[in-house]
């Protein structure tokens, strides 16, 4: 059925809509992500022909054609194996993602907050990553880009790959919500803390694999509590591929009835958990 559903959504230029229209990034990596893994080689290679047409010449990825820069999809390019994505596309993602950082976790940032009076101290091993540049750090974009170049660790080791992951795991633990688990960043709110969120719970706890502390249980904790309550098929998703990593995900756990697979990246991720994630 998801498979029948991605191949049905398929515009003839190759890529994927979200639901309906222009081929975008996400979505299609994603679908070439699934077909990939069920086999369905020819359709796959579509795809991933329309993503190495996209590329930029920077060795990015921007959200759609016709957007004039590099964002944080480029993370999700770098998941496409890379007998598939080609090597020379692979290590230009990894590049472009190497040197990239939210503007709120640089030295300079940081060194201009505490002139002005700000707590907060100038650290540079916590660095996450923006939707695009030139914006603040999040935790999707971080998790997935210390994903993909954890990934690209366990291929090819490299102590300047591991530790930029590092910097963006830390920028992680450093934005865990008070009662566990994650937002998309914002730990307070007007003096408040804020609550986390299902999706990007999962997202970080994919990203944050195999790291234990007193913070990651509660956010284990937090992760195996809204996999029970939440009926969002993209939270579901997340919570699914990011407590499986951290062998959290009960034994042959199946999603509630009643949730709705609506989107393409929707069909696709939850095939992806299904046979055994992304990382």
């Amino acid at each position: 059925m998801a498979i029948e559903f991605l191949l049905n959504k398929q515009n003839p230029d190759g890529g994927w809509p979200y639901l309906h229209g222009g081929s975008w990034t996400e979505p299609t990596v994603y679908a070439a992500l699934a077909l990939l893994a069920a086999g369905e080689t020819a359709q796959s290679k579509r795809g991933i022909a329309w993503i190495l047409r996209t590329r930029r010449s920077d060795g990015g990825w921007a959200s759609r054609p016709g957007v004039g820069e590099s964002s944080w999809v480029t993370a999700l390019a770098a998941l496409i194996p890379e007998e598939c994505l080609g090597q020379a596309a692979h290590a230009g993602a990894i590049g472009w993602l190497l040197p990239v950082q939210g503007e709120d976790t640089t030295a300079v940032y940081r060194l201009r907050q505490w002139l002005l009076g700000s707590s907060s101290s100038i650290d540079r091993n916590i660095s996450g990553w923006p939707w695009t540049r030139g914006a603040a750090a999040w935790v999707g974009p971080t998790s997935m880009a210390v994903v993909a170049l954890e990934g690209e660790h366990r291929r090819r080791p490299s102590a300047r790959v591991l530790e930029r992951a590092q910097a963006g795991r830390n920028f992680l633990m450093a934005h865990t919500c008070r009662e566990g688990g994650w937002n998309h960043g914002s730990t307070d709110a007007w003096g408040y803390d804020a609550p986390p969120y299902p999706e990007t719970t999962g997202m970080a706890l994919l990203a944050m694999n195999r790291v234990r502390s007193p913070k990651m249980e509660s956010a284990l904790s937090m992760g195996r509590k809204f996999l029970t309550e939440t009926r969002s098929a993209d939270a579901q998703n997340w919570l699914r591929l990011g407590l499986a990593v951290q062998g959290e995900l009960p034994q042959g756990y199946a999603a509630p009835q009643g949730i709705v697979y609506r989107t393409v990246p929707e069909v696709a991720l939850s095939h992806i958990s299904a046979l055994g994630g992304l990382a």
